[in-house]
């Protein structure tokens, strides 16, 4: 008997009532999940009484894990179905198709023993498909466990290093996000990273965890953030699973967690965390916290959870200046495979303020490229600035003079009444200008209507402060994060 190659439709038959055989002995979503996912793709017959089927995996980690606990399986089911002896040979990708000549070419001899048969260079992965076990695709089996790995743990893989713009606005936090996740747990513990929303703090949180993973994709890592934690808590108690809870998390070897300024004022919260905290950092692992602002600002915050977190090192991560903002906008537009020029960059980082504003941008530009076939010109990037300029209209139309000035004045932790009066003291006068700018940038009020808010001061008074504060901005980091974040309360 010649060797015979089974037509894709013969194939898939085989394959249809292997499947069928296999759905009766596996549950649902070990079968959805490792049989369906990695299907026969070829069945040759070498002679009367062997065959040889090859099972294709997308990636070396499902087909690693295949060939670890279904390969017996396969054997069998495929051995009763053909009523052949099968081998199963395993790849990672397409198959490349073969040609009906080739197949005459390298037709097996009949006389040849099914054993010198598989060792012919003929019956050989092809080179454009990788050896289950090369180096190669150990490599690609390690990256897909690391993927895996962050994707369970809640993680963003393209939160990395490499994907994060340094400047002098972040590169102390940088320094130290790299250091932690280089040896955690003997560097810095906690890293408490602060600052305004959509500053890097969680890109650098990610960053960490996913650095850690590369090194050892089955460390013990925990990633929330603050309202997850607290639900979590409150539903082991609700439902007596409490012992489980602290187990879970006082076994982590890393934990991270997001916004921990949201268990603030939660006394049960506070209390557990307390005791989970102190438990890691006894055993050297790993604590990173991020929130809006240092410890000491947080109000309701239990003075031992606010010494502890002092007690490590603690970094304020600052606005992003318009070379970073413009850095940015470089590096996530070449991980979209979006050819953006420098001068485009910098006419979207003129407008838009924080790194998560850039990221929607981004969103923006590539769905007109690949869904209205767009191009990337300044006609284009104008108009999706335009477009993200209503949201920000809307917001001010909502927002009175009086909310401007009491929102400044919680700022400041000083009275609305006071702002508005005559007092010299500094740190009222500093106040007094910044509503008076906010007032003219965001709602566009006349110099002499700004002025009747203020004791009725004369409009060259009011115009005085608006033009300091705009020179001042320009120049001043603390400043700019002082109006940004005023803005941001505005906006929230």
């Amino acid at each position: 008997m010649e060797s015979k190659i089974l037509s894709p439709e013969e194939v898939s038959r085989v394959w249809q009532q292997c499947c069928a055989q296999l759905k009766t002995e596996l549950s649902s979503a070990v079968f959805n999940t490792w049989i369906v996912a990695n299907p026969l793709t070829s069945l040759e017959y070498i002679d009367t009484q062997h065959a040889q089927a090859t099972i294709t995996s997308p990636t070396a980690f499902h087909s690693t894990n295949v060939k670890k606990n279904f390969h017996s399986k396969f054997i069998q089911s495929l051995s009763d179905l053909t009523k052949h002896q099968v081998e199963v040979v395993y790849f990672i990708g397409s198959l490349p198709t073969v040609s009906k000549e080739e197949k005459r070419i390298h037709a097996p001899d009949k006389n040849q023993t099914f054993n010198s048969l598989l060792t012919r260079p003929e019956y050989s992965p092809s080179p454009r498909v990788e050896e289950l076990f090369s180096p190669a695709t150990l490599e690609t089996a390690s990256i897909d466990r690391r993927l895996l790995r962050s994707k369970q743990i809640g993680l963003r893989p393209d939160f990395t290093f490499e994907t994060f713009a340094v400047s002098t606005s972040n590169e102390m936090a940088h320094a130290a996000a790299t250091a932690v996740s280089n040896q955690p747990g003997s560097s810095y513990n906690p890293l408490f990273l602060y600052g305004g929303v959509g500053v890097g703090k969680t890109h650098l949180m990610h960053a960490i965890a996913n650095n850690i993973l590369r090194a050892n994709p089955q460390s013990q890592m925990i990633y929330c953030t603050g309202e997850e934690f607290t639900n979590e808590i409150v539903q082991a108690i609700q439902t007596k699973r409490a012992s489980q809870f602290k187990d879970r998390y006082r076994s982590a070897q890393v934990l991270l967690i997001d916004d921990i300024q949201f268990i603030a004022g939660k006394n049960a919260v506070q209390e557990e965390f307390f005791h989970t905290f102190n438990a890691l950092t006894k055993k050297n692992c790993q604590v990173v916290l991020t929130s809006d602002r240092p410890p000491q600002e947080i109000r309701l915050l239990e003075d031992r959870l606010r010494s502890r977190f002092e007690a490590g090192l603690m970094i304020d991560i600052q606005e992003p200046s318009f070379e970073l903002r413009t850095a940015i906008i470089l590096l996530k537009s070449q991980a979209q495979n979006l050819a953006i020029t420098i001068d485009l960059a910098k006419r979207i980082a003129e407008t838009v303020d924080s790194a998560r504003r850039i990221e929607g941008i981004i969103t923006l530009l590539r769905s007109a490229v690949e869904l209205q076939g767009r191009e990337i010109n300044e006609e284009l990037i104008e108009q999706l600035i335009s477009n993200s300029q209503p949201l920000e209209q809307r917001l001010s139309q909502r927002t009175s003079p009086s909310e401007i000035i009491k929102t400044v004045a919680t700022h400041f932790s000083v009275k609305q009444i006071a702002i508005k009066g005559k007092s010299r003291v500094k740190n009222l006068v500093t106040a007094r200008h910044i509503a008076m700018y906010l007032l003219k940038q965001e709602l566009s009020l006349p110099l002499i209507e700004i002025g009747r808010w203020f004791a009725n001061r004369d409009h060259t008074s009011v115009l005085h402060a608006v033009k300091k504060i705009e020179k001042e901005v320009l120049l001043d980091q603390q400043l700019q994060r002082e109006i940004a974040f005023i803005r941001k309360s505005l906006q929230a």
